[in-house]
């Protein structure tokens, strides 16, 4: 009971406490709402003292940009006025300028029209008198006819016949003089490059054999060569394929052989057999296979040593072996490798005085003969072989056109064949450089004739300058001056395809016409 009495006065105070912080709250907030509503009708006044100050400022800026515009429109307005009247006056001027054009342009039609009804009258005047002159013409021929008592087309052919006689002695006559002049040109040209081509490379030539002489020291050493029943010369040929001669000649045995390698095998075997004085099959065959070592040795050795001499680099193993077995190869008794060195300074100089690449030229007259180192061992041509080789192990394709061409054998021939058919020709052709049996000389003479007489209108041929040249009269009858030409053309060209000969022939055509009578 106590503790209720005293409980009631505590809440009591507390409800009134809170009564109390609850009013000040009230009156706080509308304190806090009057205060707040004075600030914001202050500031009401004063934004609205702003928007006017603001509206008058705009408005008198509106006045102001009002004026501006107005009178920077006047400007324009005037501005544009003006250029249109500066156009209106060049349209005016235009439609002036076009008006004057029209009637100049009026006025040449006018002039026009008058002179295409003049050309109109003269062209009916001229048709009148194409017909007069027609019928003038027509009554002539009629005339000429009967005075002539000839026809209009056999007096064609007549005159035809006189203008293709004229015609044709113009041609000939032209033709001659042409000819003349290319043939003199020509000749000062190729005697001018290969006159400084010769002088500039005067090498010594000497011809060789295909038989080679080996001295022994006595008779009796001929019959150990020979041998018990022949078994040591029989052993001999068999290991190099050569042939041994043994005759009476005193203290000498004769080689024979077509291959030069082995013919100088065979002589350097024999040398030593003769030196060391062992002569028996077994001795033949070691000492045979240490020469054919030292000769493939020497092969490659002198292969380098003609390039070095040339001045021809880079060239494959497989060609520097090829090449040196020319050494042992000759052809009309002219050594091959000594000619493909001099053919190679030849086809340089000429390459040079020609505008060419002196280097490709050189390459190619080295290895021009190449082919005849297999040729015996190769169907074909040694030209054709010789390309097909260089093709392998050379990339120049000009170097392989000089080789193959050199022979004019190709239906075509670029200027590398040419340059080493040249160098070719000039070392082939030096006095000495080749020779010939007399018997084959003698046939080539006769082959020579033989093709000549052969041609329709030849009546006599000779063979002269060692068969260097062949003249041929012909009957001047049946064969007149420009066939003269084309018959030395046709002998030349069954001359090259049907004969083989060292350096060139020279085919001179001579027509003569006697004119004989008797005083009586």
């Amino acid at each position: 009971m106590q503790v209720e009495q005293v409980g009631l006065p505590l809440l009591l105070t507390g409800g009134f406490v809170a009564g109390i912080f609850i009013i000040g709250i009230i009156l706080g907030a509308f304190v806090a709402f009057v205060l707040r509503r004075a600030i914001i009708s202050r500031q009401i006044r004063i934004a609205e003292r702003k928007g006017a100050r603001i509206i008058a400022e705009s408005q008198s800026k509106a006045k102001e940009i009002s004026n501006e515009a107005r009178q920077e429109m006047e400007k324009v307005k005037s501005a544009a006025e003006s250029e249109h009247r500066e156009r209106r006056l060049e349209l005016q001027r235009q439609e002036n300028r076009l008006n004057q054009k029209l009637e100049n342009v009026e006025r040449k039609l006018e002039n026009l029209e008058h002179r295409d009804r003049n050309l109109t009258n003269k062209e009916k005047s001229i048709e009148t008198l194409r017909a007069q002159i027609s019928e003038i013409k027509d009554k002539q021929l009629k005339q000429l006819e009967t005075i002539s008592s000839m026809s209009s087309a056999e007096a064609k052919n007549v005159l035809l016949e006189a203008m293709q006689g004229e015609l044709k002695e113009e041609a000939t006559r032209r033709l001659r003089e042409w000819e003349a002049k290319l043939r003199e040109e020509t000749n000062e040209r190729t005697q001018s490059i290969l006159a400084q081509a010769i002088q500039r490379s005067a090498s010594e030539m000497v011809a060789e054999t295909t038989v080679s002489t080996v001295p022994i020291p006595s008779d009796e050493m001929k019959g150990r060569l020979i041998g018990r029943e022949g078994r040591n010369i029989r052993a001999l040929e068999q290991a190099t394929g050569v042939d041994l001669i043994i005759d009476d000649t005193p203290e000498a045995v004769t080689l024979s052989s077509f291959d030069g390698v082995r013919r100088e095998i065979a002589r350097q075997a024999l040398a030593k057999l003769v030196l060391d004085g062992r002569i028996h099959p077994a001795r033949i065959e070691e000492v045979v296979n240490n020469v054919k070592e030292q000769v493939e040795a020497d092969i490659v050795k002198t292969g380098e040593e003609a390039a070095y001499q040339v001045g021809v680099h880079g060239l494959r193993p497989e060609l520097i072996k090829l090449l040196g077995r020319l050494k042992y190869r000759t052809s009309y008794g002219q050594n091959v490798l000594n000619h493909s060195i001099e053919t190679a300074f030849l086809a340089s100089m000429i390459a040079g005085e020609l505008g060419a690449n002196a280097t490709l030229a050189k390459r190619a007259g080295l290895l021009h003969d190449i082919g005849k180192a297999v040729d015996r061992e190769v169907e074909g041509t040694h030209a054709a072989i010789g390309a097909d080789l260089v093709k392998q192990w050379d990339k120049s394709p000009e170097v392989v056109q000089g080789i193959a061409e050199h022979h004019l054998e190709t239906e075509n021939t670029s200027l590398w064949g040419f340059i080493v058919s040249a160098a070719d020709a000039i070392s082939g052709a030096r006095p000495g450089a080749r020779r010939e049996t007399l018997e084959s000389y003698i046939k080539r003479l006769r082959a020579l004739e033989d093709i000549a007489n052969g041609f329709k209108g030849v009546e006599r041929s000779f063979a002269i300058q060692a068969g260097r040249e062949i003249r041929i009269m012909v009957k001047p009858e049946e064969v007149d001056d420009i066939s003269a030409v084309r018959l030395a053309r046709d002998i030349v060209k069954k001359i090259e395809e049907g004969l083989e000969y060292p350096g060139q022939i020279k085919v001179t055509v001579v027509r003569e016409t006697r004119a004989v009578d008797y005083a009586k």
